[in-house]
């Protein structure tokens, strides 16, 4: 199946308010370390619901924001949660981004990267349509260190990249980018259950949950290019 088919399930069941609501816990640490300034143009890869947008917006004052995904049935979707003009909704791959070089301030993506096709060949796109000085915050709960996540592939039909800290490190230096920091968001605010609820559906015991969410969280990697 591919990423546009798998997508556009999940957006015609509405899903994806669900994976905003589960996302927010982490991602609004990632989106309140951004650089933004006011009026500067943001990007979010694999946009999904656009909430990343809608917050940039609401908090830093971004100016022009461009949310990319693969499904139509997504972007159709995000279209419809927000009635700002200065939001713009695209469809297409991460292979080749539908923007010009140099014409973009930040670019953000939660949950997203690891649907690259080819993530070797992503890297460069985001530096090309990046200013210099320019950011790529790229946050990432399936990650190698992350070992509660490896069962994840099996849940979905599209093939995802599971890459660890280094590897995501070595992948954008090789792309143009500094990496200027990398670390760990963890989640605080899910509920994980008292010792009596367990085990559940999903999880054996209460210490593997609490690993999940308040140790390993999502990985964020912040790329600069020169």
């Amino acid at each position: 199946m591919s990423v546009r088919e798998e997508f556009d399930e999940w957006a015609a069941e509405g899903r994806d308010r669900g994976m905003e609501e589960r996302h927010w816990h982490t991602a609004k640490h990632a989106l309140a370390r951004m650089p933004v300034e006011e009026g500067d143009t943001v990007f979010d890869l694999g946009t999904g619901s656009g909430y990343a947008l809608r917050a940039l917006r609401d908090t830093k004052g971004a100016g022009r924001g461009y949310g990319l995904d693969g499904s139509p049935e997504m972007a159709r979707n995000a279209r419809s949660y927000t009635d700002d003009s200065s939001i713009s909704f695209l469809i297409g791959d991460f292979d080749s981004l539908p923007l010009a070089s140099d014409s973009v301030d930040h670019v953000f993506s939660m949950e997203a990267f690891y649907y690259a096709s080819d993530p070797h060949h992503t890297l460069p796109e985001l530096a090309r349509i990046l200013r210099p000085g320019g950011t790529f915050f790229c946050a990432v709960n399936y990650y190698e260190e992350n070992v509660h996540s490896h069962g994840w592939q099996e849940d979905i039909a599209v093939e995802m990249t599971r890459w660890s800290r280094a590897q995501y490190r070595e992948a954008f230096r090789e792309a143009g980018f500094h990496v200027a920091e990398q670390d760990a968001i963890p989640d605080r605010e899910i509920e994980i259950p008292d010792e009596s609820a367990f085990p559940t559906d999903d999880w054996e015991d209460r210490e593997e949950m609490v690993e999940r969410y308040r140790t390993y969280g999502t990985l964020l990697t912040v790329g600069v290019v020169p």
